[in-house]
């Protein structure tokens, strides 16, 4: 009698959303490798598990439409398994059960030990910060807290992530030496609020000490901070990224609007002089620093003239870089009981201004680069070039160095110093020297 053959269950792992859903995804799948399971990120698997996002509009469309899609397949046959987590799973749980009701099982942002059981697998408490990378090999995320403290009007993150909890100084720079180990040269600091870091734990804000034991990690040569609030920066971060050459000369600080009434609207306890005063203050520490920002345009209450004061302050404070998104009206958050009175077209409008506006100021500053040489990483080699990065600029979001493969042969994953002989609004074109 033949014996029916057990099928080796392949589990693959779909990342949507932000960087601090990507480390999510690299912790369950080094836990699942670490209990013998067969994991694959975005490939072909029989299991899937989908990690969601549920910030704004655009984010939640695109998660619904994937757990729809896998849904569809485990009907036809394709996959054998579905299960949801992440952001949207958090937040709309009920909501998803109730519409998508042969999904598996749904978890929310705290669960990884109930995910894993229910791949078959136990939570392991000793792979500390063990992962399985599912970026280039010369960078990693480091995620260095969890949740938010803050208040802002217009964000669902506290609901769906919870209060800000930093990881201690002991378990991060052990989790950066694995890293290390495994080759990776950068490190991106990511966390809902950076600024916060250490509050809780230390009972001050302790970046800065942070910083200071992630330089000493062999073979880790860039430190990149991103997500900085604006409110209560701890200046000591600047020095020390004035004198210590690991740390980027860059960082991510979203500042979402400058008019005092949408500030005020948006809970985010500072103002247009504030803000300007501190960023100035950034540029004085750290000279040559790269500021990154994002913005909101069609807040509620957003006026012609709110939005003006905006477009003339990017014009002023030229940003090496920046994003601009339109306003998502959010149930549960503060901002939800206010009228989302400006039309989307609007909306689009301002936004494409803002956008227009800042091609304009990246052109200007990348022309200024022509002829200067950079330190760079290269990240991969697609179609006829090899693509880098300098320390001013993060990977997906920045500017890309690109060098003609047809011409030069570098080698991904390490540095090359590259002289800059063109460039566009985002992008620069150069050759090593």
């Amino acid at each position: 009698m033949r014996t029916k053959s057990l099928k080796k269950n392949k589990i693959n792992v779909i990342t949507l959303g932000c960087s601090k859903n990507t480390y999510d995804s690299e912790v369950l799948m080094g836990q699942l490798k670490a209990n013998g399971k067969e994991v694959v990120h975005e490939q072909e698997g029989n299991i899937v598990v989908i990690n969601t996002c549920g910030f704004i509009d655009n984010a939640k469309a695109e998660s619904v439409n994937t757990i729809l899609e896998y849904a569809d397949k485990k009907d036809k046959g394709l996959v054998d398994k579905v299960f949801v987590t992440g952001c949207l799973s958090e937040r709309y749980r009920p909501d998803l059960e109730k519409e998508i009701p042969n999904v598996d099982q749904y978890f929310g942002t705290t669960e990884l030990p109930l995910l894993l059981k229910a791949l078959g697998a136990d939570y392991k408490h000793e792979l500390l910060g063990e992962r399985l990378t599912t970026t280039p090999k010369n960078y990693a995320y480091l995620k260095i807290a969890e949740g938010c403290d803050r208040p802002c009007s217009f964000c669902a993150i506290p609901i769906m992530r919870g209060k800000h909890v930093s990881q201690s100084i002991e378990k991060l720079v052990k989790e950066a030496e694995g890293l290390a180990k495994n080759g990776v040269k950068e490190l991106i600091l990511i966390a809902q609020d950076l600024t916060y870091y250490g509050l809780d734990l230390y009972k001050k804000r302790n970046l800065a000490e942070l910083l200071e034991n992630l330089v000493k990690v062999e073979g880790i040569e860039w430190i990149r901070l991103h997500y900085a609030f604006p409110t209560g920066f701890p200046m000591d971060v600047l020095d020390l990224m004035k004198r210590e050459p690991k740390i980027c000369n860059y960082i991510d600080i979203p500042l979402q609007h400058i008019s005092d009434n949408i500030l005020k609207s948006m809970r985010r306890g500072t103002t247009k002089e504030k803000t300007t005063k501190l960023l100035k203050e950034f540029r004085e520490a750290v000279p040559g620093m790269t500021i990154r920002t994002t913005l909101i345009v069609g807040y509620p209450g957003e006026t012609q003239e709110d939005f003006e004061i905006m477009r003339d302050w990017v014009q002023e404070m030229k940003f090496e870089r920046l994003g601009c998104f339109t306003y998502s009206h959010e149930e549960n958050t503060h901002a939800y009981q206010l009228e989302d009175d400006v039309p989307e077209e609007v909306k689009q409008a301002r936004a494409a201004e803002i956008m227009d506006l800042q091609s304009q100021i990246s052109w200007d500053l990348n022309q200024e680069k022509i002829g200067q040489t950079f330190k760079c990483i290269i990240d991969r080699k697609e179609g006829q070039h090899f693509i880098g990065r300098t320390e001013f600029d993060s990977p997906d979001v920045d500017n890309e160095v690109l060098i003609d493969a047809a011409k030069f042969y570098v080698k991904t994953g390490e540095f090359v110093n590259v002289k800059i002989i063109d460039a566009t609004e985002f992008d620069l074109y150069g050759e090593p020297v």
